[in-house]
């Protein structure tokens, strides 16, 4: 969801600068904060008890994140981690709340969001527990070009192995295999490390 950093900044919204690898929220965290990009990007992430990461999304400016958080009475279940220099909107947990009661419009968009992120997560889920490596990292490609409006092109894929591991929830040794095979079966190509979908 976007408000309009206007509305944002007239609500008591702050500016807050994190450089890349500077964590805006981790693990176990209370709730306070609506957060809002206006500059960079953001990955979501849990680690496992082997230190194994997965993300779970990432978002770019103009996006939110974190917010169902703020409608229950629960900590952080993950980190958020800026993935580059960003600037990020902090609005107070109340102010915020205070702004949907009284703008009844972006509530409904709020609701449509949050579904909207149940039935991702709810796929994504399915996908890493029902298929192949093949099948998830292609779920995957999908996903990124569905959500850059690119599902009809081919194209350069700006993901590191490990980040697709991170992603799919695969070992990397098993992405780089599985890229391999699907090179081989013409399914992708991989141009100087670069994979293209």
């Amino acid at each position: 969801m976007q408000i309009d950093t206007d509305l944002l900044i007239k609500w008591g919204a702050v500016a807050k600068k994190f450089k890349k690898g500077d964590y805006i929220f981790h693990e176990n965290d209370v709730p306070k904060f609506y957060y809002q990009i206006l500059e960079g990007t953001v990955k979501v992430f849990i680690t496992n008890i082997d230190g194994r990461e997965f993300t779970q999304s990432e978002f770019k400016a103009g996006c939110s994140f974190g917010e169902p958080l703020l409608f229950i009475n629960e900590n952080y279940p993950s980190s958020a981690i800026a993935c580059q220099d960003s600037i990020v909107f902090k609005l107070s947990k109340e102010k915020f709340l205070e702004f949907l009661d009284q703008n009844p419009d972006f509530e409904k968009r709020m609701i449509m969001l949050l579904s909207k992120r149940i039935y991702d997560k709810a796929i994504t889920t399915r996908e890493i527990i029902n298929n192949t490596p093949e099948t998830r990292i292609i779920s995957f490609l999908n996903n990124y070009k569905k959500k850059n409006n690119r599902e009809n092109e081919e194209i350069e894929i700006p993901y590191t192995r490990q980040e697709i591991a991170n992603y799919t929830g695969l070992r990397v040794e098993t992405v780089i295999r599985t890229l391999a095979k699907m090179k081989t079966q013409k399914t992708v190509q991989i141009v100087e490390r670069k994979l293209i979908y």
